[in-house]
């Protein structure tokens, strides 16, 4: 199968994505009820995202440039290991092993294990040759390369099975705001759609902002109450009832709009429901600090990227910041790497 064929099987699961035929709602509505943080919205959202960034065929077409791929034909088999945190997570490593030619050999998180198999089980309707190219297991053994993501704690696990072999092992990653305080309510706004979006579960959600000393935080906490909803899902209720309480035990000064905690804390990470944020008085030593930090994912507002694009990482925005299609492309012998394009 040629790229060119790849890349028309893509569209076509463009198509299928928006069209949004009755199939695919009713597995939609199934993900919800298996998953209670994959609310039927969210997983709306992921899926148009992974269609106006990744599957766009110009959008595709550029980002293959990059890499000459040509008619390039991998023939190793990748293990994926994908989590489970938002709805179709593990999506950007599946297409690119797919459009690199490599077959793949899928490990599905149980919490995010009916999306990506109707997709792929309608692809090879649509062309049975692709179950050689893409399968499920639970045991991903004999692979030629690996790629894993998952928490700190998991990845220990990863570097131990998968050290011998080629591989790309992601852990624990957040991500952060800077706020120069003139920021205007649609931006505000913006902001929290890249707090609270997918329930604040993502490695590119902001768990932590940096605002001046005096800033007022009356116009942020009005901006959250867009999702002042939460506090009706049961899960979320949960989880920001136990935090209050800790903050009330502890006797922390904590400021709240009754769905969403803000606390001052130096921690990047934080819980469910909780956003840390920490005073500066230079805009500059702040980012000399986050500067490298491998914690992080991605920054957003001041030096960083605009306010509402956290959860709309293009093509080329790798997870912690490796190149999956390079780790690929050295996977083959007989394929002649050229460098991408500046």
């Amino acid at each position: 199968m040629n790229l060119q064929k790849r890349i028309e099987i893509l569209q076509r699961l463009r198509k299928y994505l928006i069209t949004n035929e009755e199939e695919w709602q009713n597995i939609k509505t199934k993900a919800s009820f298996h998953n209670g943080w994959f609310t039927l919205p969210f997983i709306e959202l992921a899926v148009d995202a992974i269609c106006s960034e990744f599957l766009q065929k110009e959008k595709l077409e550029e980002w293959i440039s990059n890499y000459h791929l040509d008619d390039y034909i991998g023939g190793k088999n990748i293990g994926i290991v994908m989590a489970g945190n938002i709805p179709l997570v593990g999506f950007h490593d599946f297409l690119t092993v797919f459009i690199s030619g490599h077959k793949q050999t899928i490990k599905l998180s149980s919490k995010d294990d009916i999306l990506l198999t109707h997709l792929v089980n309608t692809m090879i309707n649509w062309e049975p040759a692709l179950k050689n190219y893409i399968l499920f297991s639970e045991l991903l053994k004999g692979c030629d390369g690996y790629i894993a993501t998952g928490s700190n704690n998991s990845a220990r696990y990863f570097e131990q099975y998968f050290s011998k072999y080629p591989n790309i092992i992601r852990r624990n990653r957040t991500a952060v705001a800077i706020l120069a305080g003139t920021e205007t309510m649609e931006e505000l706004d913006l902001l929290s759609n890249d707090v609270h979006q997918y329930f604040g579960l993502g490695c590119r959600n902001i768990t932590k902002i940096y605002v001046p000393v005096g800033y007022d935080f009356v116009p942020l906490l009005k901006a959250f109450d867009k999702y002042i909803y939460f506090k009706d899902h049961h899960k979320f209720k949960n989880n920001y009832d136990y935090q209050l309480s800790i903050a009330l035990l502890n006797n922390v000064f904590y400021m709240t709009n009754g769905s969403s905690l803000l606390l001052e804390n130096e921690s990047l990470f934080t819980a469910i429901s909780q956003l840390n944020y920490s005073f500066y008085t230079d805009k500059k030593t702040v980012i000399n600090l986050l500067h490298g930090n491998e914690d992080i994912q991605c920054i957003c507002g001041y030096a960083g990227i605009g306010f509402g694009q956290a959860q709309k990482p293009s093509l080329m925005q790798y997870a912690d910041g490796l190149d999956t299609m390079e780790f690929l492309l050295a996977l083959s012998p007989t394929h002649t790497f050229l460098q991408k394009d500046s």
